[in-house]
């Protein structure tokens, strides 16, 4: 075999760019060419260098192969022929019959080229010119980042765009297609004429992105067309303007800016309605949000870091009606409200502050603005000391809350008082209807309220204490104390209200001290399966009575579940509103099996005794919190839980309460979740939950939630659930999804109806299909399907 060894001096080497659509690199100016062959042949007539046979030149990173190679010496050019196989130094691989390119690989063509990226970018052409050292055109070409089918590698690629010239202009990083069909398994389903795509060097590249389309009964078939602007590499706008069938052009466009310590976002969309009388829904009573002419919305999101502990930020919304985000398909359809706020948060190692304002937006059609409340502001901060104090450990907590609302939130406590509205209304039929209350009957023992009107601002303090001593038998007593300090300032209107004792202004104070044990004494057996541990516990609080009940506006703690979660609670309210007083004993017995093989069995039973003073939960206010949650009798239900895992694969959990007269259930929870197998997962909820008139719940309330999930390989999932009201004897819910996903291409297909609550109509159908491209970009069209609503 004969070897050579030529050197040049290019400016640039540039194999990738003749790659049809990779990258222009600089190469090392002084950098030798190496050629070896079987024979190597001076033609000096021709003035022309031959390599014959296995042919391999190598050239700053570069291989070139090839069985026969022809160096022009006056045209400064190589020629290449058969099996050529060009490899660049980043990886890319150019195979083809035949190659011409200038010596430095910048200039030339190539015919039957195939051309594999690293990237996974991979065309294949009839022809490729290259041109002015930055452009290459492919003629009859192909683009895909599929992988080629390894045992047949001409079967088609699941998808590809095939057009009759594909321009790729590195200095614009773009590649242009002309004349242009997306092909699907080898079978055409779309053509344009002309289409481009930033090439995979591009980070962010202004341009049109994929459509998006929707379909539903109020606005039509339409289509959203979005155009990406780059304005800066720190600064962008995505113009989206919706085409709609019924109701014409929706203009949206977002504007995005990020700086050196964080980013923020402002967003407008708006429409003049061509035909609003699609939204006047003969299934819902009264005037729908979207029966206007002008609609629209402006929203904004920012956030900025302070420090490494400390950021800030707001959330901003701003819209002609609550409906118009989800009539438009502008957010979440599973959304029911938006919260515009400004913040600031700080995290330390046993610190957290919180601040913020917020306004709350409804987007159902039945949401009262005005009996949302305006928060100006919430507080939160909690500490833990690093160092004990007395021993123990010593952390405290503030919250101060401001707040108005403009409309009394009223529900009734039993359907003789709700609104005489027709079956198929799609609203709440839980609002208290004043009008039906009859001659007698106080509005407080008819209504409950959610919310006052007026304004509220109440600043509390706790602060808790606690040790825990182990004794030579191995009993564990822990001591405590806690103490909660409110100072309130209270603005109501008393006629709408007259269960807020005076109305007017009133100013409160509330001191709540407690003092307490708690006992522990953990029974261990060791066994040969694994260990068993019975733990009785008791509790004993000792503080004196709840002051000002039904003074203090209930905001905060209206939601009370009394389980096993919170049965060893100072407090079992939610919130600082209301705070229990009054001794109190809490008894419970646990028990804790653990498998040597890492599975768990835990159990725990229990009740609440009112030892001494008032019973907070016997004393309602405003939103008859403590209202049958079994807490209002001295003794209270029984609450207690079962969890079971045998191995990591399966969990169940029960959570019952039993009454303590008769052992009726009022509460039962089971929940299970299993992995049958790698590809499968299911889980199981059932719920039993009797009828709460006095917190405007008025029949029991049953149901089974299933979901699973069956991942079919490792391309197809599958994902279903139902939810069954047991009641009404009807499934109220269903989804069913299926989504396939690999390296080059994804789809995704699934159906929602939904019975619930909605913004127009009393029950909504959605399919929703989303196809992604990989380097392309993604797709979507939804559409809402066999709607319960007609239009006048």
């Amino acid at each position: 075999m004969n070897a050579a060894q030529t050197s040049s001096s290019p400016a640039a080497a540039q194999p990738a760019g003749l790659a049809g659509g990779l990258v222009t690199r600089q190469t090392d100016p002084n950098a030798k060419m190496l050629v070896t062959a079987d024979e190597l042949v001076y033609d000096n007539t021709r003035n022309e260098v031959i390599a014959e046979g296995n042919v391999q030149i190598y050239y700053d990173g570069a291989v070139l192969e090839a069985r026969r190679v022809v160096y022009d010496r006056t045209a400064n050019r190589l020629r290449a022929e058969g099996g050529v196989r060009l490899k660049d130094k980043d990886g890319t691989v150019i195979a083809a019959d035949n190659l011409d390119l200038s010596q430095d690989f910048s200039n030339g063509f190539v015919n039957s080229l195939r051309i594999d990226s690293p990237d996974d970018m991979h065309f294949v052409a009839a022809r490729a010119d290259r041109e002015n050292g930055d452009t290459t055109v492919l003629t009859s070409g192909a683009y895909t980042p599929c992988e080629p089918c390894k045992e047949n590698p001409q079967k088609p690629p699941m998808w590809q765009v095939k057009a009759a010239k594909i321009i790729h202009k590195e200095k614009e990083q773009m590649i242009y297609f002309e004349d242009a069909r997306i092909e699907f398994l080898g079978i055409p389903i779309a053509w344009v004429p002309y289409l481009e795509a930033p090439d995979p060097t591009v980070k962010r590249k202004s341009g049109f992105l994929i459509p998006q389309f929707v379909s539903t009964s109020e606005i039509g078939y339409g289509a959203t067309i979005p155009y990406f602007w780059n304005i800066a590499p720190n600064m962008d706008v995505t113009f989206s303007p919706m085409i709609v069938s019924k109701q014409g052009v929706l203009l949206d466009a977002e504007f995005r800016h990020r700086l050196e310590t964080g980013s923020y976002s402002i967003r407008a969309a708006g429409i003049d309605q061509q035909d609003k009388g699609e939204f006047l829904n003969s299934n819902v009573v009264g005037p729908q949000p979207g029966y206007r002419d002008q609609r629209g919305v402006v929203e904004t999101h920012g956030r900025f870091n302070i420090n490494e502990n400390w950021y800030w930020g707001w959330d901003g919304w701003l819209m002609s009606d609550q409906t118009f985000l989800q009539d438009y398909n502008l957010i979440n359809a599973t959304t029911r409200e938006v919260t515009s706020q400004i913040y600031l948060v700080g995290q330390g190692d046993r610190s957290y502050f919180d601040l913020r304002a917020m306004y709350f937006t409804g987007l159902t059609s039945y949401d009262v603005e005005g009996q949302q409340p305006v928060i100006h502001p919430v507080l939160d901060y909690s500490k833990t000391l690093d160092d004990s104090v007395f021993g123990g450990q010593f952390s405290y907590d503030i919250n101060f809350t401001s707040l108005t609302r403009n409309e009394i939130d009223l529900r009734a406590t039993s359907a003789a008082y709700a609104p005489l509205v027709p079956e198929f209304y799609n609203g709440p039929t839980n609002q208290c209807d004043l009008s039906r209350i009859p001659p007698g009957t106080s509005v407080r023992d008819a209504c409950l309220m959610r919310g006052m009107v007026g304004s509220y601002s109440r600043l509390s303090g706790v602060v808790d204490w606690r040790r825990t001593f182990i004794d030579t038998a191995g009993q564990t007593w822990t001591p405590f104390f806690n103490m909660q300090l409110d100072v309130a300032s209270v603005q109501a209107q008393a006629a709408d209200e007259p269960w807020l004792g005076t109305g007017g202004d009133n100013q409160l104070i509330r001191a709540m001290p407690a003092v307490g044990l708690e006992y522990r004494y953990p029974f261990i057996a060791v066994q040969s399966w694994g260990t068993q541990t019975i733990e009785p516990i008791a509790q004993v609080i000792i503080r004196p009575d709840e002051t000002d009940i039904g003074q203090f506006p209930n905001e905060d703690a209206q939601s009370l579940i009394f389980d096993d979660t919170n049965l060893f609670e100072i407090s079992k309210y939610s919130g600082y509103d209301r705070v229990e007083g009054g001794g109190r004993a809490n008894v419970g017995i646990q028990y804790t099996a653990n498998f040597n093989d890492g599975g768990q069995i835990n159990a725990l039973f229990g009740q609440s005794y009112q030892i001494f003073g008032v019973n907070s939960y016997a004393n309602y206010d405003m939103a008859n919190t403590g209202a049958e949650s079994g807490l209002e009798d001295d003794a209270s239900d029984y609450v207690a839980r079962l969890y079971y895992q045998p191995t990591d694969k399966f969990s169940l959990i029960n959570r019952f309460r039993f009454d303590n007269d008769d052992w009726s259930v009022e509460r039962y929870e089971v929940e299970g979740r299993a992995t049958l197998s790698k590809h499968l997962t299911v889980s199981a909820l059932y719920g039993l939950y009797t009828a709460q008139p006095l917190l405007g719940y008025y029949e029991e309330r049953e149901g089974i939630l299933g979901t699973g999930t069956l991942k079919l390989n490792e391309n197809w999932n599958l994902r279903a659930a139902a939810r069954y009201n047991l009641n009404l004897d009807e499934i109220d819910y269903t989804m069913f999804g299926i989504s396939y996903i690999d390296e080059c291409f994804g789809i995704a297909l699934s159906y929602r109806s939904d019975y619930t609550e909605s913004g127009n109509r009393e029950r909504v159908d959605t399919v929703l299909v989303t196809f992604t491209l990989k380097t392309l970009g993604e797709a979507g069209f939804s559409t809402q399907v066999g709607s319960a609503s007609s239009n006048d």
